[in-house]
């Protein structure tokens, strides 16, 4: 029998943490051979405080999602992996990025690596990630703008003394073939380490036209400069290539009911609608341990981001036109280019104290960034009409005519400086306390030929407050209170509609419950929460100026179950409710109903892309002999696809199914992906009707993992 107890289960996952500082005493584990895979529920987080902090510590939601769980589901991408995650749902991201809904806000300048701001616009690959943390509700108390709903943090693979090498293969029935790598082991006999990882991928897909092309390799060694130094040096490199694809459009309050394999762009969208991402970082952490109670850490990271995305779409907000009995649509061509660059660095610096007969865990910290991004739009628009239930594979003729529309070329540069102090207080055996405080000056200037510039300079306060009580080592209580500012243009350009108005501001409370039962191997959460954006920016009715005075607001609900319920089980469960209302707002948003076009206001509608009702559930059982078998589905009720929430995306359930074997050597996944086959629609533009995103039909998929 397996003598699990809560404080072993933490410590064990501690060496995992990049940024582990504390010394833990020495445990003894030992396991059954029923208990011998990790369990879906890590016992601790590294985003939500920066450091160590046991999950029933942290006064705020946080989701984890770990290898086990990414391994098991067949995850090949960010939006796979966080279907789990309660409160999170998928936009379509113009085709060409990651991009979520989180708690009816979105993020899209919401994604870190590593507690580092990671907001350039590209797909993400697993083949270097070691869990991802979701931290709901404002986080600007320690990653500065941006956060309305949450951050997601991406936590790499470490480098290790433990020699590892593997090697996996995939396929599917609908064209995946791709291949990845993870090597580790020590460098020598001082301790040194080092890890590389890396993934290549030449797939097809459900969709007419679809492609990826897929690189990725991420080097990385760990110095052990002296007893208490340390040196982590990370290299990354993706590229990512695919068609920019926009999905099917609507008529009459619905998706088009046509095949979902229909792409509407370019009928030779590897030469006309190609999306190419290129990213590259390189990341030095230094961490020193100054005495038995001060601890140093240094990050500087820096990145080089480019981007050339042509694509072939619906053009929004036109009317359909009618012609011999058939609606047609009219089409823009368009080409994106982004190249950008930029340095972050955070110096932290950590005090373990005891005050007033208090034991305190405090963090001090400074951040420093800048980021220069070049956009340069060109557009053909209206360069031609395709039948709306056909459009039959036709190439735009674009490439014979000039663009009709320039309509940006510019330069923006992104100045942050702030600093900020967090500190965890154990108050006596039952209550502790997270409060903090950031303060941020962030500079943004828009330069563009034979324009005016654009700049402003905002400084903010964003504060985190919350206590919790922990009556027993099972039970923890909680109540939070956080806030963080979305200023204009936030991570894009500034314009003179947006140049003159104030950061939004966002407010979340929330009251919460975590538990840890059977000594830690299964846990369960529950928050009731209200989110609240103001200031948002809206057009004056009047003086058609812009202005501070838009609302929109999101109560909710979010109940997780994760961990091992018994032995030989996981499970990994979740459930939101989400009620969300635009409470006020001049905008207004459109949608076709044949050749009418209904113009209606956002207020009063419902945020998009947030289902009222929306979970998860996964289960795996071990039959013994190295196999297990599992499955679960994923649901939600209907959501809008816009927040004019005049086209109504319906509701669905979806079913998946796996066959595991694991053994010492390798491990055979066999994941049966949407089991009956269902016709449902993943997701939409979120800011325009007209584009929604068809979800994959029946998949098998075959992974095979070999360690030498």
């Amino acid at each position: 029998m397996r003598p699990t107890t809560l404080a072993v289960a933490i410590a064990a996952a501690l060496p995992a943490l990049a940024t582990a500082q504390a010394t833990l005493p020495a445990v003894t584990v030992t396991a059954s051979e029923g208990a011998a895979a990790a369990p879906y529920n890590p016992l601790v987080s590294s985003s939500a405080t920066k450091g160590t902090a046991p999950l029933r510590d942290i006064p705020q939601t946080v989701n984890v999602v770990g290898p086990e769980l990414i391994a098991d589901q067949g995850a090949r991408s960010l939006a796979e992996a966080l279907q789990s995650v309660p409160g999170v749902t998928l936009n379509m991201g113009d085709g060409q990025r990651d991009q979520f809904v989180i708690r009816g806000f979105t993020a899209i300048g919401d994604n870190f690596l590593d507690g580092v701001r990671d907001d350039a616009l590209y797909f993400r690959d697993l083949s270097n990630v070691e869990r991802i943390e979701v931290l709901k509700g404002p986080a600007a108390v320690l990653y500065g703008r941006g956060s309305s709903g949450g951050i997601i943090n991406r936590v790499s693979k470490l480098p290790t003394t433990q020699t590892l090498r593997e090697v996996t293969v995939q396929f599917d029935t609908e064209g995946e073939k791709r291949i990845s790598f993870d090597a580790a082991g020590a460098l020598g006999t001082g301790g040194h380490s080092f890890r590389v990882t890396g993934a290549f991928e030449d797939s097809t897909g459900f969709r007419d036209e679809s492609f990826l092309k897929r690189e990725a390799f991420a080097p990385s060694v760990d110095l052990k400069l002296g007893q208490d130094t340390s040196l982590l040096l990370q290299l990354a490199h993706n590229r990512d290539r695919r068609p920019t694809d926009f999905g099917i459009p609507d008529n009459n309050g619905r998706p088009l009911n046509v095949d979902h394999k229909t792409y509407y762009g370019s009928g030779d969208a590897e030469r006309d609608d190609m999306n190419s991402a290129t990213m590259n970082t390189a990341t030095a952490t230094l961490s020193h341990r100054l005495n038995a109670d001060w601890s140093l850490r240094n990050v500087l990271r820096y990145y080089d981001f480019k981007l050339d995305r042509n694509n072939t779409l619906y053009r929004t907000g036109t009317a359909y036109t009618q012609r011999n009995g058939r609606l047609f649509m009219q089409r823009t061509h368009g080409q994106v280019v982004r190249d950008e660059e930029g340095w972050f660095d955070q110096l932290e610096l950590t005090q373990l104290a005891t005050l007033a007969g208090m034991q305190h865990t405090l963090l001090y910290g400074v951040e420093v960034g800048s980021q220069d991004k070049g956009l340069d739009i060109t557009n053909w628009v209206g360069i031609d009409r395709v039948p709306l239930l056909n459009p039959g594979g036709a190439v735009p003729p674009f490439r014979t005519t000039v663009p009709n529309s320039l309509t940006i070329d510019n330069r923006t540069t992104l100045e942050n400086a702030s600093l900020y102090v967090q500190d965890q207080i154990a108050l006596g055996e039952h209550w502790k306390a997270l409060i903090g405080v950031r303060y941020d000056d962030y500079r943004q200037k828009t330069t563009e030929p034979g324009k005016p510039d654009f700049e402003r300079t905002d400084r903010e306060w964003s504060p985190r407050a919350g206590i919790v009580w922990q009556p027993d080592a099972m039970q923890s209580y909680y109540a939070s209170v956080s806030r963080s500012f979305q200023p204009s243009g936030e991570q894009f350009q500034l314009s003179a509609s947006n140049v003159d108005a104030d950061p939004e501001i966002t407010t979340n409370h929330e009251i919460g419950a975590k538990w840890d039962f059977l000594g830690g191997a299964l846990s369960a959460g529950a928050s009731i929460f209200r989110l609240v954006r103001t200031d948002m920016k809206i057009t004056d009715p009047v003086t058609r100026q812009t202005i501070n005075a838009g609302e929109q607001r999101t109560d909710g609900l979010e109940l997780s179950l994760v961990g091992r319920p018994a032995v030989g089980w996981q499970v990994s469960a979740g459930y939101a409710w989400l009620d969300s209302e635009t409470v006020k707002s001049t905008a207004t948003g459109g949608a076709n109903f044949g050749t009418r076009r209904i113009n209606v206001s956002f207020e009063g509608k419902e945020a998009a892309l947030t289902p009222r009702h929306s979970g998860s559930l996964w289960v795996t059982r071990e039959l013994g002999q190295g196999w297990s078998v599992g499955g679960g589905a994923h649901a939600q009720i209907h959501q809008f696809a816009s927040p004019d929430n005049l086209v109504r995306l319906p509701g669905f359930v979806v079913f998946d199914a796996a066959l595991l074997y694991r053994s010492k050597a390798y491990d055979l996944t066999f994941n049966l992906k949407n089991v009956f086959d269902r016709e449902y629609w993943a997701s939409a533009h979120g800011s325009s009707n007209g584009l929604n995103q068809p979800g994959a039909p029946r998949t098998l998929q075959a992974t095979a993992s070999f360690r030498f």
